[in-house]
């Protein structure tokens, strides 16, 4: 049986993520800083944004564990199915 080849992300992927979250994390906390509201608003707004980001963080790891789950299930069926036909031999008779 053939192995699946396992998808991986390009260095210059990676860090096109990384810099494009970080500039929208700093502009938008930019943006809450030099809003003309009162200390209270702004505050409240920043912890909306820190409850943004955690929140996406803990989706993205639970998006990953679930692919990474499919994948260990699959290569476990498999395992299984190739088990089986190694053992089969069409040609015995009981």
């Amino acid at each position: 049986m053939a192995k699946p080849v396992k998808p991986s992300t390009t260095t210059a992927f990676y860090v096109q993520a990384v810099i494009s979250f970080a500039i929208s994390l700093v502009g938008l906390a930019a943006g809450i800083l030099y809003l003309p509201v009162t200390t209270w608003v702004r505050s409240f707004l920043a912890l909306g944004l820190m409850y943004v980001v955690t929140s996406t963080f803990t989706l993205a790891k639970c998006v990953r564990d679930r692919q990474e789950e499919a994948t260990v299930v699959s290569r476990v069926d498999q395992a299984r199915l190739d088990k089986l036909l190694a053992e089969h031999d069409p040609f015995r008779t009981e």
